[in-house]
């Protein structure tokens, strides 16, 4: 009996042993690549939110505990637009990246999606060429505008049937904004990217008392 249970304790670390191994070989081989893979997508962002640069300057900030990195784009030494790659984690699924190009005064030149989980056919329409999230920001600055969606008083057209996602986007592009603005000490933005918080601020009333659950029932499905 002893013997037994000597054999299968002596097999299973064994079995462990050899899988453990094999997941931090596959891992060591594939870092690499899609270490690569993600440089390479953020060098195609950047020159699609860009005007043409022959160089960038990134400068890594923290804003409301999210990374954010801000590239100073220049043309002949010249200043001729900043990308900021931003964060928010208040999608339907999660965190999700983007890619904000503006230009030197302030105005929003193109966004581009660099990573997300939300829903297909719903959030992830954020990507889409002509998406009404970006049609209401393109040539606009942000610090001239209401940061909400339409639903919660604001100037942003939401994606149809994805306002967390949605909320969640402005969120993201007015913590690019502001990160731009913290390094050339341009004003911030304020940003009121739920329901709750915009009804407050507005008339001061009490927060809504659905819960996440309910919200994203309604609003995304």
């Amino acid at each position: 009996m002893k013997n037994t249970l000597l054999n299968m304790i002596l097999v299973l670390g064994g079995i462990s042993t050899v899988a453990a191994a094999g997941v931090g070989y596959v891992y060591k081989i594939t870092e690499a690549p899609i270490a690569a893979a993600v440089e390479a997508n953020k060098t195609a962002a950047l020159a699609g939110v860009l005007p043409a640069f022959d160089a960038t300057t990134p400068a890594e900030l923290t804003l409301d505990e999210i990374p954010v990195t801000v590239y100073t784009a220049t043309q002949g030494g010249n200043v001729v637009g900043y990308a900021v790659e931003t964060a928010t984690r208040q999608g339907f699924s999660g965190e999700f990246r983007l890619m904000v190009g503006f230009s030197p005064d302030g105005k929003v030149l193109a966004v581009e999606v660099l990573q997300h989980a939300e829903t297909p056919g719903l959030g992830d329409k954020m990507g889409n060429e002509g998406n009404p999230l970006f049609a209401s920001f393109k040539g606009r600055n942000p610090g001239e505008m209401n940061l909400a969606v339409k639903k919660d008083g604001g100037d942003v057209d939401a994606l149809t049937a994805a306002t967390i996602t949605s909320r969640a986007y402005v969120d993201a592009v007015a913590r690019a904004f502001n990160a731009m603005m913290e390094m050339t000490g341009g004003p911030k933005a304020d940003a009121a990217t739920g329901a709750t918080a915009t009804a407050d601020a507005a008339s001061g009333a009490t927060a809504e008392t659905t819960s996440t659950e309910q919200e994203k029932e309604a609003d995304n499905e």
